[in-house]
C-alpha cells in the first residue's frame, strides 16, 4: 500500500489510493494489486477508529464514485479479490497465510469503498458501478451485473467454508461486516425496505442454498465467543532463519499506511473491555438479527426467517423433521448458555425474544431446563437497572417474561428455586428468597417506576400481564414480596383518589371553560381503574388457587385491609371483591376469637390454621387469568429499526454520519 504513508492524516495522499481511485483503468492482471494489497493491520474494533479512517479516505472514495464508470476500477478490486479466495480453505488447512493476507486487505478495502458508495448513491447505481468495465466511458454490459451476486456468494460461501482460526479470524470478521453493510442501505431510509436486488440475491438464486448454513455458523460464532487474536498472531511473524519471501513483503510495508489502525485506536492501548469483547461474536448476531428481519418478497418469505424458526437441538431425536427446506440442528445447551452468560446487551436479549417466539423448538428446551435461574435473573438484573437501559432493551426483557410465564410449568418452577444473597437488589437485603417472588418484587417495582416516571402503559400492560399469569401458581410468598403487592395496591389506590378529586374539582369549576381539564382526568381515571381492577384480578387469583400456601400474603393483606373498603361498593370492581372481603372478614374473625396483643408468628400461625379451616366452596370462582404475547400487526415497524439501531451503536468497527441516518431518531437506541 505504500511505504510512505504512516498516519491516518497522510492516507488521502497515499500514491496507490489515488491511483486506484483515479482515471487510469487497471487490469486485474497488473503488478499494482501485490503491491496495494501488501499491507499489515489490525482492523478496526470501535466506531472512532472507523470515523478516522472514513473522514481521512472520503476524498478517495469519492474520487472513485466519480471515475469507476470509466475506469471499471471497483470491479477490478472485486475480481481480484474473487481470485484470491480460491483457494482459502486449502490456505487455512495449510497454514498458508499469503492468500488469506491479501484477501483479508482486498475485502477490507472493498468494504470501507462500498460503506460510502451505498451512503452517497442509490442501489440502482451500485449495479452499474459493479458492471463498469475497461471500455469507452459509460459504457457497460448487463450481464456482468452478476459480479454482486458473485460477491455476495463468495462472502457467505467464506463465512460458512472457512475454518475459525487465529489465522482467518480478520478474514471471517470482515466478510460478516461486509454483508453488514451491503445490507445498510435500510440506514438511510425511512420506510421499511420491501423490494432490494441485494435482498433478492441473499434470499433467492446461488445464496439460497447456503441459508441454513450460514444462520447456524453465525449462530455457532455467537456461541463460541471467540475473543480476537493476540495482536500479530494473524500476520506474517519473522521467522527464525530470518525470514523469507513472506515476511519480506509484509516487513516491506510495516511502517505503511495501515499500521496506525491498532485493536485499541491511534496512539492508545486496547482497553480491557476491547480485549475481553469478541467482535466476531458481535458482530455475527447483528448480522443474523438484521438477516432474520428482512421483510418477505411477495412470493418469497424470508429464508433466514425460516431456518431461525425451525432449527433443532442436536441432542433431541423425539423432535420431528421440520418440513422448512432451511431447518439444522445446534446444541442446544451450548445455546442457552450463551443466552445466558450476554443478556446484558441489548442484541443477545432481542435474540432470545426471537428465538423464544418463533422457534418452538428453543421454547420447549428453555421451560424444561431445571437451571432456569441462569437464564431469568439476567433478565430480572436488566429490569432492576430500568433508569440506565433503553426502553427497547426493557420492552424486549418484559415480553421475554410474559412468554415464559404463558406456561404454567414455569410458573410453579420459579417458586422451588432459592437463592441466596442477590447483591444487585439493593432495597432491602434478601438472604433467602425464591425466583418467584424476587421476579414479583422486580416487576413490581417496575410497574412503581414506570408510574413515576415515564407512565407507558403498554409497559404497565405487559408487567401486570406478567403477574396476572402467574398468580394462580403463587407458592410461599416471600414477606417482602406479598408486602409489595400490597403496597402497589395502596399507591394504586392514593393516585386513584388523588385523580378522582382533580376530576371532581374540575367539574365544580366554571361552566364554559374552553381549557377544562376534564377530559383529562376522566381518561386518566379510566386507565387508573383498569390497574386496579387487574391487581384485584391478580389477588383474587392467588387467595382462590393457592390461599393455603400464602399466609404472608393473606397477612399483608389483613394488615392493610382499610385499602380494600372503598373498592367495596365501587361499580366496577364489586364482583372481584367478593373474594377479597370474604378473605378478610373470615381471618378477621379467626384473630379476634384468638386474643389481643398477637405476636406475628402467632397470626401467621392462625392464618395457617384458617386456611385450612376455609371451605374452599366458599370463593366465588373467576375465569382463570391467562395473558398471550401477541406481536404487533406490523412488527417490522419496531424490529427493523430497532435491529439497526444496534448495528448504529454496537457494529465492530463500524460508523455512520448520524446527520445521514433515516431509519430511527438518533436518541431512540
Amino acid at each position: 500500500m505504500g511505504a510512505n504513508s504512516s498516519t491516518i492524516n497522510e492516507l488521502s495522499e497515499n500514491d496507490y489510493l489515488k491511483k486506484l481511485s483515479g482515471t487510469e483503468a487497471i487490469s486485474e492482471n497488473e503488478p499494482f494489486w501485490n503491491q496495494l494489497l501488501s499491507f499489515t493491520f489490525s482492523t478496526p474494533t470501535n466506531s472512532t477508529d472507523s470515523k478516522l479512517l472514513e473522514e481521512a479516505t472520503i476524498s478517495i472514495c469519492k474520487s472513485l464514485i466519480e471515475n469507476n464508470p470509466r475506469t471499471g476500477n471497483l470491479g477490478a478490486l472485486i475480481r481480484v479479490f474473487l481470485s484470491r479466495t480460491k483457494e482459502l480453505k486449502i490456505s487455512a488447512e495449510c497454514q498458508n497465510q499469503l492468500f488469506i493476507w491479501q484477501a483479508h486487505n482486498a475485502l477490507f478495502i472493498i468494504c470501507c469503498l462500498l460503506k460510502v458508495f451505498i451512503s452517497q448513491v442509490s442501489e440502482a447505481e451500485l449495479l452499474l458501478h459493479f458492471s463498469y468495465q475497461k471500455t469507452d466511458p459509460g459504457s457497460y454490459e448487463s450481464e456482468v451485473e452478476d459480479l454482486l451476486e458473485e460477491l455476495l456468494f463468495c462472502l457467505i460461501h467464506l463465512i460458512v467454508e472457512v475454518p475459525l482460526l487465529d489465522i482467518t479470524y480478520s478474514i471471517l470478521l470482515e466478510a460478516v461486516t461486509a454483508l453488514v453493510v451491503f445490507l445498510s442501505y435500510q440506514l438511510f431510509r425511512k420506510e421499511i425496505i420491501n423490494e432490494s436486488v441485494i435482498h433478492k440475491y441473499l434470499m433467492r438464486g446461488r445464496c439460497l442454498p447456503y441459508t441454513s448454513r450460514l444462520v447456524k455458523t453465525l449462530l455457532y460464532n455467537f456461541i463460541r465467543q471467540e475473543k480476537s487474536p493476540p495482536p500479530g498472531s494473524h500476520i506474517f511473524q519473522q521467522q527464525a532463519d530470518g525470514g523469507g519471501l513472506l515476511y519480506g513483503l509484509a516487513s516491506g510495508v510495516a511502517s505503511g499506511l495501515w499500521t496506525v489502525l491498532t485493536l485499541g485506536g491511534v496512539g492508545s492501548k486496547p482497553t480491557p473491555v476491547q480485549e475481553q469483547s469478541s467482535p466476531l461474536a458481535n458482530q455475527s448476531l447483528l448480522l443474523l438479527l438484521v438477516l432474520a428481519n428482512l421483510t418477505d418478497a411477495p412470493d418469497c418469505p424470508n429464508p433466514f426467517r425460516q431456518a431461525i424458526m425451525s432449527f433443532r437441538n442436536t441432542q433431541d431425536s423425539s423432535v420431528p423433521l421440520s418440513p422448512s427446506p432451511h431447518s439444522f440442528q445446534i446444541n442446544f445447551n451450548s445455546l442457552y448458555t450463551a443466552l445466558c452468560e450476554q443478556q446484558r446487551s441489548d442484541q443477545a436479549t432481542l435474540l432470545l425474544y426471537t428465538l423464544l417466539h418463533q422457534n418452538t423448538n428453543v421454547r420447549t428446551y428453555v421451560l424444561a431446563r431445571t437451571d432456569i435461574e441462569s437464564l431469568v435473573l439476567p433478565i430480572l438484573e436488566i429490569l432492576y437497572h430500568v433508569e440506565e437501559r433503553n426502553s427497547h432493551h426493557v420492552y424486549m426483557s418484559l415480553i421475554i417474561l410474559l412468554i415464559l410465564t404463558e406456561d404454567d410449568g414455569f410458573n410453579r418452577s420459579i417458586h422451588e428455586v432459592i437463592l441466596k444473597n442477590i447483591t444487585w437488589y439493593s432495597e432491602r437485603v434478601l438472604t433467602e428468597i425464591s425466583l418467584g417472588s424476587l421476579l414479583i418484587l422486580v416487576v413490581i417495582r417496575t410497574i412503581q417506576y414506570n408510574m413515576t416516571r415515564t407512565r407507558d402503559k403498554y409497559l404497565h400492560t405487559n408487567c401486570l400481564a406478567a403477574l396476572a399469569n402467574m398468580s394462580a401458581q403463587f407458592r410461599s410468598l416471600h414477606q417482602y414480596a406479598a408486602q409489595r403487592i400490597i403496597s402497589l395496591f395502596s399507591l394504586l389506590s392514593k393516585k386513584h383518589n388523588k385523580v378522582l378529586e382533580q376530576a371532581t374539582q374540575s367539574l365544580r369549576g366554571p361552566l364554559g371553560s374552553d381549557d377544562s381539564p376534564f377530559p383529562d382526568y376522566a381518561q386518566d381515571l379510566n386507565v387508573i381503574e383498569e390497574v386496579i381492577r387487574m391487581m384485584l384480578e391478580i389477588i383474587n387469583s392467588c387467595l382462590s388457587n393457592s390461599l393455603h400456601h400464602n399466609p404472608n400474603l393473606v397477612y399483608a393483606l389483613l394488615y392493610k385491609r382499610e385499602l380494600f373498603e372503598q373498592f367495596r361498593s365501587h361499580p366496577s370492581f364489586q364482583d372481584i371483591m367478593q373474594n377479597i372481603d370474604m378473605v378478610i372478614g373470615f381471618f378477621s374473625s379467626r384473630l379476634e376469637q384468638a386474643g389481643s396483643d398477637l405476636s406475628v408468628e402467632r397470626v401467621l400461625e392462625v392464618i395457617k390454621q384458617g386456611a385450612v379451616a376455609l371451605p374452599k366452596d366458599r370463593l366465588r370462582k373467576f375465569p382463570e387469568l391467562k395473558f398471550k404475547y401477541v406481536e404487533e400487526e406490523q412488527p417490522e415497524e419496531f424490529f427493523v429499526p430497532y435491529a439497526w439501531s444496534l448495528v448504529y451503536n454496537s457494529g465492530v468497527g463500524l460508523y455512520w454520519n448520524p446527520q445521514d441516518i433515516q431509519l430511527f431518531t438518533m436518541d431512540s437506541g
